[in-house]
C-alpha cells in the first residue's frame, strides 16, 4: 500500500477542544501518523495541501437522500421565490415530458402563501391533461392538479382523515392541498412507483452530489418497501461511494405486521458478501408533523387555532409498544418530534423501552426538537438521548417568520431549537440536513448554528442569540458526534492514527473567519479511505 504524506495544512482532528496539528500519514485506508511523527516518518508520496485547513469528513445524521434523487428527474422549483414562476417551470417541465404519466417534484416553499394553502386550479392553468404532484419543503404537504384528485377519486364526498388533513374550499370540495400522512397517501398510492433502475440512479445522483459537500456517511431516515432493496443493489452494482445506514419507518398501523419484512431486510444487508458500505440498524417513527403545517403535537393549543393541539401520527400508548419491540430486536431508535408534545412523547418511548428490555449500546436518537418543553430539558442527558439538529432551521427565514411563529406565539417561538443549552447540559448534539426538505450542503447550513442569521445578517445578534454554538462545536456536530450517531466513533469522525482516512480538504480555516464567510467556500478534496472521491 502507499503511504501518502498530506502536509501544509492546519489538521483538525475532530473534537471541539481538540489541537490542530500539520501533518498527516495515511498509509492506503488509515491514518498511521499525524504531527511531528507523520512529518518525520518514511513515506512513498508527498501531498502540499497549499495551506488549506482539513477536517475529517462529515457526516449527515438525518436525510433522505432517495427523495432528493427522485426530486432531481422532477420539474425543479426549489428555491422559487414566487407562485407564478413555480407554475412556469411545471409548464416548462410538462412540455418538455409529454410522455411522462405523472408529474412529481418538489419542494415548494408552503410561506409563498397565506396558510401554506395551494389551489389545484393554479395548476391546472399549467397542466391539466395529467396529475402533477408537489411537495412542499416539509415533505409533509402536497400540491396536486385536479387531475391528480381524480385519478385518486378525492372529491367532496371523500371523508375526513384521521392522521392527514384535506384542505377544502367553502363548498367542501377539495382545493388541492394534502397534509400530512392519510391525505398524502390518498394521492400517491395512486402514483407509479419508480422502477428499481430509475431508484439506483437516484442513489448515484444523490452520492455524487453528497461527496461535492464533503459528505463520507449518511443516515437515510426513511426508508419504506422497495428502498432497502435499491440501496442493496446499488451497493452490489458498485455504485455507493459513501456510508449509509437505513432507518426502516415503522408505521403506526401496519409496524407488528411489517416486522418481519423488517428483519429480513437487515440479514439480507448484513449477508451480503458484495456489501462493504451498507447497514440497516435503525428504525424511524414519526412522533407528529410540523408546525409551519399546525400538525406538530402541543402540550398547549395552537396561537392561531386555541381548539388544536396538532395532529399526533402515533396514538402515544402505540408508539411505546412498537419503540420497545423494535429496541428488543436490536433497533436503534430514531423519533422525528417537533412539538413539545412530541417530543415528551419521544423521551417517554425511549425510557419505557430501556425499563423493559436489558441495556444495550442503544444511542436513541431525537430528531428536529424544535420546541422542547422546559419540564423534558434534562431528559436528553438523563436517557443518553442524541438531539439530532437542521442547522439551517436555526434562523428567521419566512417558513419561521410567516408560517411558524403566529401559530405558536412569542414565548414559544423564543425556546426553539435550543443547541447552546442542550449541550451546556451534557447532550451530544449531531446534525443533519434533512436533504432534500433543506440543503444537503453542509458549508451552508453549518455556520447558522453559530450566527443564527440570514445570509443578509438578519436580525441583528442572531435569532435566539443565546443558543449560538461555536464553529468547532458546529463541525463536530457534523463529524465526530455523527460518527457516535452512527456506532461508528471508533472508525471515523476523528483525525488520528487508526482511524480510517476520512477527510474534507477546505480552502480556509473555518475557525478564523467570518462565519458568513464559511458558506461562501466550497470543498476541494473528499477523501474516503484514503481515496479521493470528489476533487474541485
Amino acid at each position: 500500500m502507499t503511504r501518502t504524506l498530506f502536509t501544509n495544512a492546519t489538521f483538525w482532528p475532530g473534537q471541539a477542544k481538540g489541537q490542530t496539528f500539520g501533518a498527516m500519514l495515511v498509509d492506503g485506508q488509515k491514518i498511521v501518523a499525524v504531527g511531528d511523527q507523520a512529518q518525520s516518518a518514511a513515506h512513498d508520496k508527498k501531498v502540499d495541501l497549499g495551506g488549506a485547513f482539513v477536517s475529517p469528513s462529515f457526516g449527515d445524521g438525518h436525510c433522505h437522500p432517495i427523495f432528493g434523487g427522485r426530486q432531481h428527474f422532477g420539474p425543479q422549483v426549489t428555491d422559487i421565490a414566487s407562485v407564478d414562476e413555480i407554475l412556469a417551470e411545471v409548464k416548462r417541465f410538462a412540455a418538455a415530458n409529454p410522455d411522462l404519466p405523472w408529474i412529481i417534484g418538489g419542494t415548494y416553499d408552503p410561506a409563498l402563501l397565506p396558510n401554506g394553502n395551494f389551489d389545484a386550479k393554479l395548476l391546472d392553468g399549467v397542466c391539466a391533461d395529467r396529475p402533477v404532484v408537489l411537495n412542499a419543503i416539509d415533505y409533509h404537504t402536497i400540491w396536486v392538479n385536479t387531475a391528480a384528485l381524480k385519478a385518486a377519486g378525492v372529491d367532496a364526498n371523500t371523508p375526513d382523515l384521521e392522521i392527514g388533513t384535506i384542505v377544502r374550499r367553502e363548498d367542501g370540495s377539495p382545493m388541492g392541498t394534502m397534509r400530512e400522512w392519510d391525505a398524502v397517501n390518498l394521492i400517491m398510492d395512486h402514483a407509479p412507483k419508480p422502477s428499481l433502475d430509475r431508484e439506483i440512479e437516484a442513489i448515484k445522483y444523490s452520492c455524487a452530489r453528497y461527496a461535492k459537500s464533503g459528505i463520507t456517511w449518511w443516515q437515510d431516515a426513511w426508508i419504506d418497501p422497495g428502498m432497502a432493496e435499491a440501496y442493496l443493489e446499488a451497493e452490489e452494482r458498485g455504485v455507493l461511494t459513501q456510508g449509509v445506514n437505513l432507518a426502516f419507518r415503522a408505521d403506526p398501523r401496519t409496524w407488528e405486521k411489517d416486522m418481519a419484512y423488517i428483519l429480513e431486510m437487515r440479514k439480507k444487508i448484513e449477508s451480503s458478501s458484495k456489501n462493504k458500505n451498507l447497514t440497516a440498524v435503525t428504525i424511524k417513527y414519526f412522533a407528529d408533523g410540523v408546525i409551519e403545517g399546525g400538525t406538530a403535537a402541543m402540550l398547549e393549543p395552537y396561537s392561531d387555532d386555541p381548539c388544536s393541539h396538532g395532529m399526533p401520527v402515533w396514538a402515544w400508548p402505540e408508539l411505546f409498544r412498537a419503540v420497545a419491540a423494535f429496541d428488543k430486536a436490536g433497533f436503534q431508535t430514531h423519533i422525528h418530534a417537533i412539538g413539545d408534545a412530541g417530543i415528551r412523547a419521544a423521551l417517554d418511548a425511549i425510557e419505557g423501552a430501556q425499563k423493559a428490555n436489558p441495556a444495550w449500546d442503544r444511542r436513541p436518537t431525537i430528531v428536529h426538537v424544535q420546541l422542547l418543553d422546559p419540564a423534558d430539558f434534562h431528559r436528553f442527558r438523563d436517557l443518553g438521548v442524541i438531539a439530532n439538529f437542521g442547522p439551517l432551521w436555526c434562523r428567521q427565514d419566512p417558513m419561521q417568520a410567516i408560517s411558524s411563529a403566529p401559530r405558536i406565539g412569542p414565548e414559544r417561538t423564543a425556546r426553539q431549537y435550543q443547541l447552546r443549552s442542550l449541550i451546556d447540559d451534557g447532550v451530544l448534539v449531531a446534525f443533519g440536513s434533512d436533504w432534500p426538505v433543506t440543503s444537503e450542503v453542509v458549508l451552508e447550513g453549518l455556520p447558522v448554528s453559530v450566527h443564527r442569521q440570514t445570509p443578509d445578517k438578519s436580525p441583528a445578534g442572531g435569532w435566539i442569540p443565546t443558543e449560538k454554538i461555536t464553529m468547532p462545536e458546529a463541525f463536530t456536530a457534523y463529524t465526530s458526534a455523527v460518527a457516535y450517531q452512527a456506532f461508528g466513533e471508533k472508525t471515523w469522525g476523528t483525525l488520528a492514527p487508526g482511524f480510517n482516512a476520512d477527510f474534507v480538504v477546505l480552502p480556509k480555516n473555518p475557525f478564523e473567519i467570518d462565519p458568513h464567510a464559511v458558506s461562501d467556500m466550497s470543498v476541494l478534496h473528499t477523501y474516503r479511505n484514503g481515496e479521493a472521491i470528489y476533487s474541485e
